[in-house]
């Protein structure tokens, strides 16, 4: 079962960070060898699940985590290569506009909404 959590939530909860599994572990072979010294609220059966379902979970994780890095970066670069040949087509226009070209003025009218500049809101609200 996979789990959702607010951001408030994940702020709010001990990490365990690689530093750390080290520390868990040693702890869970001596809950599981030593338990009189397990606090009453503390449940070894529970702790010993979770670790497993952590090392099952973890290697996918970092896996499915490089995915969608990289899924990033391929959507990042295909936006850029797409820009630049966008950009030059759009200044073409702007040029064919000055010249007086047929056609130019109705394509630059609607790609430069692009790059019409909206008022800043101010500090309190409303616009410059």
């Amino acid at each position: 079962m996979l789990i959702a959590l607010t951001p408030k939530q994940r702020k709010d909860l001990f990490k365990m960070g690689e530093a750390s599994k080290p520390f868990v572990e040693k702890v869970l072979e001596y809950a599981n060898s030593n338990s009189e010294f397990l606090p009453a609220f503390a449940n070894v059966e529970e702790m010993n699940k979770d670790w497993k379902a952590h090392h099952e979970l973890n290697p996918c994780y970092n896996a499915l985590n490089q995915i969608v890095s990289n899924l990033g970066d391929t959507v990042l670069l295909l936006g850029a290569d797409l820009m630049k040949p966008s950009n030059a087509y759009y200044n073409s226009v702007q040029m064919g506009v000055k010249m007086d070209v047929p056609n130019a003025k109705p394509i630059y009218a609607d790609l430069k909404v692009r790059y019409e500049q909206k008022p800043k809101k101010k500090e309190n609200g409303t616009e410059d």
